[in-house]
This record gives C-alpha cells, sequence and structure tokens, in this order.
C-alpha cells in the first residue's frame, strides 16, 4: 500500500488516437513490438522473466498499481514486499476493485478465474522493467541526468537545468521540492518516486515536448529498484556523508548502494559519469567506474577535471575562477558558501561532459534564482541576516554554518531540530556541530513524526558539550520567536533542518508550518510590536 500509477492522462509520444498505435516497444536491437492503446500482458513480460502463470497472458492492462486502495478496472497490481506491509495481503482488496491481474514472488493455491496471476523472482525489479515498457522506454527518447549523493543533489539538478534550458530546449526535472513537467510543474511526493511514477512523469515531459531531463537518484531509490533498468546518459556524484544509516547501517553499504548507479548493476551504465574528487567517497568511486563509461571528475583538486581556483566567498555571493580541458572563465555566483562552489562545479562538469560549451552556459547563472530552502534568505525589514536551510545532517550543518560563521560580523545563532524515526546516530553528531560554530542555539522539534520528542532529545543531549549555548523548546514557533528576540544588528540568523518544507509531522498529523513565513510573520508582529526585529 504505497502508490499508484494509473494510465497517464497526457497522450505519450507515438500514439495515434484513432488507430491501434499507442508507442513504440524495443524488446532488444531489432527487435521492436507496436504495444496497442491497452497493452496486453504478454507485451510488458519476457518469457524468462516469468517463474510461473496462471491465467491467460492476453489481457489488457489499463494501469500499473501498488496501492490496493486506488486500483481502478483493468490494472494490474503488484504485490510488493514492503518493511511495513507486505503487498500479498492486499491481494483480495485488489481483486475486488477491479484489478485482472498480480504479480506475487509466489502464486496463491487457489485463484478467481477472471484474474491471472504471474509470478517472478524479484517483485520490485520486475516492476521498474514492466513500467518501462508500459511507458514505451522514455528514457530513451529523453536523455536524463541522474544526480545523486548525500547533500546537494537539489541544487546541482536545478543548476544543471537551468545551464542546459535554453529556449529552444525544455528540460524536465524530477526532484525532492517539484516535478517539472515541462508544460507544468506540480509538487513533489518523493524524492525518487516509485518506478512506474518515473516512467509516467518522463513520458509527461516527452509529451510535453521536454529534449531533457534531470532527476533526484536518492539510495532508497536505487536500493528499491525504481531505476532498474533505466539509460542514464550521465550520471552524478555530488558527495557521501552520515545519513540514512537507519536503513544501510553502515557506511560502507549505503557507499556500495550509490555505487550501483554508476557500474551497470541496477541500471545500463551511464554515458557519462561526473564524480567529485574532493569526497573521499568520490575518489573510491572514480577508481570503480570502470572503462564502459567516460568519467569526468570535478572538485577544487589540482587533479580534477573541471576545477574551481582563486575562490572567493561573500555573504552576497561568490566569486570564483573556472578551468576546465581547454577553457576557463571567471564567475560570479549568487549563491553563498563553499559547500555551493561544489554543487556549480558538479553541474558545469555535466553540462560540459554533455557537450555544452561553458562559456556559453556560465552567464546564466546570474539568472539563477537559486532553490527554495537552500540557503535562502527571508527578509522582513529586520536588522540582522536570517537564512532558511534544509541542512539536516551534521556535515550539512557544519557547511552551512562554517560558511555563515566566516561571513557574519556578530554572533551566529542557530534554531534546529532532528527528525524522528531517521537515523539516531546523527543526533549527538549535529549537536556538535552546531556548538562548532554558532554562539547558541535553540533545539526544537523538526518533524517528529511518531517518535516521542522526548526521545528524540534525549538522543541529542549526548552530544551537549557546552549546554549554555543551547535552549530547548519543543514549540518550532516559540523557539523561531526566542530567536528573533535575541537576534541584534550583524548577526545571522540559520533556520536549518527543513529548508523548504511547508508543514510539520506529528504522528498521524501533519500540520502547515513554513519556515520562511512564520519568520515573516513573526519579524512584521514583533515590528509593530515595537520589538527587537
Amino acid at each position: 500500500m504505497i502508490g499508484v500509477f494509473p494510465t497517464p492522462r497526457a497522450p505519450l509520444l507515438g500514439i495515434t488516437w484513432a488507430g491501434e498505435q499507442r508507442q513504440v516497444h524495443r524488446r532488444a536491437p531489432g527487435r521492436v513490438r507496436i504495444l496497442s492503446m491497452s497493452p496486453k500482458l504478454s507485451d510488458l513480460f519476457l518469457p524468462e522473466e516469468v517463474t510461473a502463470s496462471r491465467g491467460p497472458l492476453d489481457r489488457a492492462i489499463s494501469g500499473i498499481v501498488i496501492d490496493s486502495r486506488r486500483v481502478v478496472p483493468g490494472a494490474l497490481f503488484f504485490a510488493l514486499p514492503g518493511l511495513r506491509a507486505d503487498g500479498a495481503t492486499y491481494v483480495d482488496e485488489a481483486i475486488a476493485r477491479g484489478a485482472v491481474a498480480v504479480v506475487t514472488s509466489r502464486l496463491p493455491t487457489t485463484a478467481a478465474a477472471r484474474v491471472t496471476f504471474i509470478q517472478v523472482a524479484d517483485p520490485r525489479a520486475q516492476l521498474a522493467r514492466v513500467a518501462r515498457r508500459f511507458h514505451g522506454a522514455p528514457d530513451r527518447d529523453l536523455p536524463v541526468v541522474g544526480v545523486t549523493g548525500t547533500n546537494g543533489k537539489t541544487t546541482v539538478t536545478h543548476l544543471i537545468r537551468h545551464f542546459l534550458q535554453a529556449a529552444e530546449n525544455r528540460v524536465g526535472l524530477l526532484g525532492t521540492i517539484s516535478y517539472d513537467l515541462g508544460g507544468r510543474t506540480v509538487p513533489s511526493f518523493k524524492t525518487t518516486p516509485e518506478a512506474p511514477d518515473i516512467q509516467g512523469l518522463l513520458a509527461q515531459m516527452r509529451s510535453a515536448g521536454c529534449r531533457q531531463a534531470v532527476m533526484e537518484v536518492s539510495s532508497h531509490g536505487i536500493d528499491q529498484q525504481r531505476v532498474r533498468g533505466m539509460e542514464f546518459a550521465a550520471a552524478v556524484f555530488t558527495n557521501l556523508t552520515r545519513d540514512h544509516l537507519d536503513y544501510h547501517k553502515t557506511m560502507d553499504a549505503y557507499f556500495e548502494v550509490k555505487r550501483r548507479l554508476f557500474t551497470g548493476e541496477t541500471c545500463r551504465v551511464p554515458g557519462v559519469a561526473v564524480i567529485n574528487l574532493d569526497d573521499p567517497y568520490g575518489r573510491r568511486l572514480a577508481g570503480l567506474a570502470g572503462s564502459r563509461t567516460r568519467t569526468v571528475t570535478y572538485g577544487e583538486s589540482a587533479d580534477a577535471d573541471v576545477r574551481a581556483v582563486k575562490v572567493d566567498l561573500g555573504y552576497r555571493g561568490t566569486i570564483l575562477r573556472l578551468e576546465w580541458p581547454g577553457g576557463a572563465a571567471d564567475v560570479a555566483s549568487p549563491l553563498l558558501g563553499r559547500f555551493n562552489v561544489s554543487n556549480l562545479l558538479a553541474a558545469t562538469a555535466t553540462a560540459w561532459a554533455l557537450g555544452h560549451d561553458p562559456v556559453r552556459f556560465l552567464p546564466r547563472l546570474q539568472d539563477f534564482a537559486g532553490v527554495p530552502g537552500r540557503m535562502e534568505r527571508v527578509e522582513a525589514g529586520q536588522a540582522f541576516n536570517v537564512l532558511v536551510d534544509y541542512a539536516h545532517t551534521d556535515d550539512a550543518l557544519r557547511n552551512a554554518l562554517g560558511m555563515l560563521r566566516s561571513i557574519t560580523p556578530g554572533r551566529l545563532l542557530v534554531v534546529f531540530g532532528c527528525g524522528g524515526n531517521r537515523d539516531r546516530t546523527k543526533r549527538p553528531l549535529m549537536v556538535q556541530a552546531v556548538q562548532q560554530y554558532a554562539d547558541f542555539a535553540f533545539v526544537t522539534a523538526d518533524n517528529p513524526r511518531s517518535e516521542p520528542l522526548a526521545r528524540i532529545f534525549e538522543d541529542m543531549r549526548a552530544g551537549v558539550t557546552d549546554p549554555a549555548r543551547l535552549t530547548w523548546v519543543e514549540d518550532r514557533r516559540r523557539a523561531l520567536s526566542l530567536a528573533l528576540d535575541a537576534a541584534r544588528p550583524g548577526d545571522a540568523l540559520l533556520v536549518a533542518g527543513k529548508g523548504h518544507e511547508s508543514y510539520q509531522e506529528f504522528a498521524d498529523t501533519v500540520i502547515p508550518f513554513d519556515d520562511r513565513q512564520v519568520v515573516r510573520e513573526l519579524i512584521g508582529i514583533k515590528t509593530l510590536k515595537g520589538g527587537a526585529a
């Protein structure tokens, strides 16, 4: 019970609505199959992929669904094993709602005659294969750039799209904040969606006239087979720092999952691998990429293919010189911090590796508005600086606070918390990072989810070395108010953790809460009352 993937409403390229053709499906070089408006099961499964089946394989399919509650008549239901629930539990519900076929890892002992059951070795991997065929392999028509790493994915994807996009070149985007489908933009529901969603969204981009696409590829997306079989024109590695260890358990296991994007084990070997040489895991990955893909490196390291020299960091932006094989350019960037130098290098290296001239696309950087919730300034007439950032790991906090520390003449204040039901090992490390750079911090709720805030605070207190510099406030709005009261001219206040998010999640309750909006409201109230802001 995870998501729904009905037949896309937008027409796909290659559809002839008045005829029988829907899309072209290439099973192998030289083997092309024309699918009907409603493809049959036999169109979507290769014989060698089916372990066993019961019922006819000539049934027409209207859509692909993994959430039994959202089955539509004619749907193909994948009963996926999950971390919290087994999809096999919901097969009867799916059939009752109109599913005509079910994919499982084992056939039932009895089955309704009106339903076809298909047994496969790995339902998740097969879901990706079938979804790609159902939508006509849009990644073959639409070169896709996949960006992975712990930090920087969102900024890098936005920068790449900005560099590649021109009046004649529409570029789609799948990421943490939103999905840009070419003709319209919709809110994101998952950084890397399930495979049928990915393929359906790419198909909509193709239909809307996009020439390329850029997407964030999370470690969960790789490990759970959501990008299985995809073709990436380029795969980009930003960095690897402590995060998601509740899922991956160890850093080595976390790295091994990321590695699969580049070595052909989960998806096709990318056309080019773009790798950060300043990151130790990036150097390790560069040595593993193999000869089947072209590797382009970036960083401030002297041996990087695309590198930054003469970096000048300031509060209003960054000035640097970029060098690449055969060229160089002086660049003024509105982005703040050395970590954004790395993000800029990643985007530049990717666009260059895809055949674009940096001298032509780098001037577009001046028109880059930034990414919502990524070192986003909040201006409401206050006499101090307020920035909202998505930093929610100890490494991201160190990067953000270290940058602000170097350019802030006054004190550095922080409002932050740790998310619930996530990696508990990073919580004391985040507190240590804050104490390393901040003069004072207000520790508060992030998204507790179903975890008691008291337990989150208990984990965080293990990292306290200077308790006098920390104030613990459960209510996030109250914490923001106290921080604004404490700020003076010349100070900087970093509101960390939630970034672009417009909600707080408590167990089964989600309430509206946007750090940027709340800060503006509070400054307005305090100004009217003659407060410090």
